[in-house]
């Protein structure tokens, strides 16, 4: 079973054709994944260019090759100007638009990406709609977990899954769509029924380098999605209403916005607040996520049971039950020590600085933040997160993240500017496990301690290698020796 060549590419802007229109049993963009039959796209990547690979990808069986400059190779070639919106939409076509076959939620801004989509899903799930999910933490098809390489996988990946997901009876879709993905055309081909834009504050720019660039590429949703649910309280929202080619709705707290919370109380084991929809009250919502920017997440999820014509009590039983996503304001364990410990995925000042502000709302004693910055990513945003954690907690324990390829105490010094402005005290230990353990000592009755960063991750990257490093069970372990 396959497609044609011409099938594939019916509509596409194609430069020149070369060879017979031969018939396609798979596609590839890893030439060490290519079987016999398959279609191999060249894709012209940020450190390795995919026509080096052609050879080999030829050598393994690839009935055709899509390239942007036609090789010396006895295969049928498709010589395109956009490799990566090439594969995207023969990625479409290859898996009979297997978005088509459900309703397509898809969410996008800096933070809150995570949550909206489980929430999202919770609703739609008690309302007995069967969902599939895409996201940082993992893939789900119901209740059944994948594991994910990345927030929005490759177009090929992609629509193989989306096809796996309605082919399995999934009725919905909720996916995190990273500015990643739309600026390099993963959910080209695509339509969403429903576009949510969270917040926009400083992260990714080593990729696109000014703020401008990050808004318009997330931008790029809302030109795609037949609703769009939008932030009104975020600065940046009125680039996504520019975007916007279909019906608006709006969310906020401060902004005169279609979707509002009032009366907000946040405390460890949650939070509620007054729901209002077009200016009229319309009942109290209490839901055992705590921090005050779920108020947001959870008008965004509301929004869209709402655009959904979800019924609106089983909705909100949905969200009310939902407990919290892993590692995203996530209240640990802490025995009977008397302090609490949050886990927070929290990455980027905006996050770091809601995280912290949220805790600060319910703490009776002192907020003691363990946090670091990620390697090979933003450096920009180092001083920023280091001078928020200084203004806003008790006490700092900067330490390492994901160093990858950097030295983890080159990271901590571009940190440490921005601690020092703020005039709040601190402390450095580069082993995070042992600043873990010092935050936990050094804690009393009534503190918080907040681990930063890593929230979901299981690992830490040091050096290029992926070591074992589960913050629940580096908590755990630490509660039995201190």
């Amino acid at each position: 079973m396959g497609k044609t060549l011409s099938q594939l590419t019916e509509g596409l802007n194609i430069i020149k054709r070369t060879g017979e229109d031969v018939t396609v049993t798979g596609i590839q963009f890893d030439s060490r994944k290519v079987e016999s039959g398959d279609l191999f796209f060249c894709i012209s990547g940020f450190k390795t260019d995919g026509h080096v690979y052609a050879a080999k990808a030829v050598e393994n069986g690839a009935a055709a090759l899509v390239v942007t400059v036609e090789l010396k190779l006895d295969v049928p070639q498709i010589i395109v100007e956009d490799d990566r919106l090439a594969m995207a939409l023969i990625s479409v076509r290859f898996y009979d638009f297997p978005a088509r076959r459900m309703k397509m939620i898809g969410v996008t801004g800096t933070n809150g990406k995570t949550t909206i989509t489980y929430m999202v899903k919770s609703m739609l799930e008690a309302c007995g709609k069967k969902v599939g999910l895409v996201g940082t933490i993992h893939n789900m098809i119901g209740s059944a977990a994948i594991d994910t390489a990345r927030t929005t996988p490759e177009a090929p990946d992609l629509n193989k899954l989306l096809a796996q997901m309605a082919d399995a009876g999934c009725e919905y879709l909720v996916i995190e769509v990273s500015s990643h993905s739309l600026d390099l055309k993963r959910v080209a081909g695509i339509v969403f029924d429903i576009g949510i834009f969270t917040n926009l504050t400083q992260d990714h720019l080593d990729f696109h380098e000014t703020i401008e660039a990050y808004a318009q590429a997330k931008a790029k949703l809302f030109r795609k999605s037949r609703v769009s649910i939008i932030n009104t309280d975020d600065a940046m929202h009125r680039v996504m209403l520019e975007a916007n080619k279909g019906r608006l709705l709006t969310y906020g707290i401060e902004s005169d916005a279609d979707f509002k919370a009032k009366e907000i109380t946040v405390a460890p084991s949650g939070i509620g607040f007054d729901y209002y929809k077009g200016g009229e009250k319309i009942r109290r919502i209490e839901m055992a996520l705590t921090g005050y920017f779920n108020a947001y997440n959870a008008l965004a999820a509301i929004a869209a049971a709402d655009a959904l014509e979800m019924p609106f009590d089983q909705a909100v039983k949905g969200l009310e039950a939902m407990e919290a996503v892993d590692g995203r304001c996530q209240v640990l364990d802490s025995g009977k020590k008397g302090f609490s410990i949050i886990l927070d995925y929290a990455h980027t000042p905006d996050s770091l600085e809601n995280t912290i502000a949220s805790v600060r709302r319910f703490v009776t004693g002192r907020i003691i933040t363990v946090f670091g910055c990620g390697g090979d990513r933003d450096k920009g945003k180092r001083p920023i997160m280091g001078e928020i954690s200084g203004r806003l907690s008790d006490f700092s324990v900067v330490t390492s993240d994901n160093p990858r390829t950097e030295e983890p105490m080159t990271i901590i010094g571009e940190i440490l500017p921005g601690v020092e402005a703020s005039g709040g005290e601190y402390t450095v230990i580069e082993n995070r496990r042992e600043a873990i353990k010092y935050a936990m000592q050094h804690a009393e009755a009534g503190d918080v301690v907040i681990l930063a960063g890593k929230g979901h991750e299981t690992y830490q990257e040091i050096n290029g290698v992926k070591h074992d490093f589960d913050e629940k069970v580096v908590v755990r372990e630490l509660l039995k020796e201190i």
